[in-house]
């Protein structure tokens, strides 16, 4: 079992940068998955990185090169680099784990990108 909880989240101009982080209740390099998915109003939920326990990482084709799913086993933390962030950006950012063959989710944060 393993609990989420992500920060981070907030109000930012187009072009901006924030960063995600997600605060596992144990060993991110113990979770054999986690991810960052967003849902924007009126649209179904999207993976947006992931990475596995391996080290793996896989990115939506809409933010390759602009965001970097990264961890640190020292803080049970997987963060989201989010750069040059765009009003298409905006979107409910919830953290997900796959551990041992159940998900877990964090509560989300709100990201909004004015233009």
């Amino acid at each position: 079992q393993v609990q989420l909880v992500e920060s981070g989240g907030g109000l930012v101009q187009a072009g901006g940068s924030l960063r995600l982080s997600c605060s596992a209740s144990r060993s991110v390099f113990s979770i054999n998955f986690m991810g960052w998915y967003r849902q924007a109003a009126g649209k179904q939920r999207e993976l947006v990185a992931g990475i596995r326990s391996g080290g793996t990482t896989n990115y939506a084709e809409s933010v390759k090169e602009r965001f970097t799913i990264s961890r640190d086993n020292a803080k049970n933390t997987v963060y989201l680099n989010m750069n040059n962030l765009k009003p298409e950006d905006t979107a409910v950012y919830s953290c997900y784990a796959a551990l041992d063959l159940r998900g877990y989710w964090g509560q989300g944060t709100q990201v909004t990108v004015s233009s």
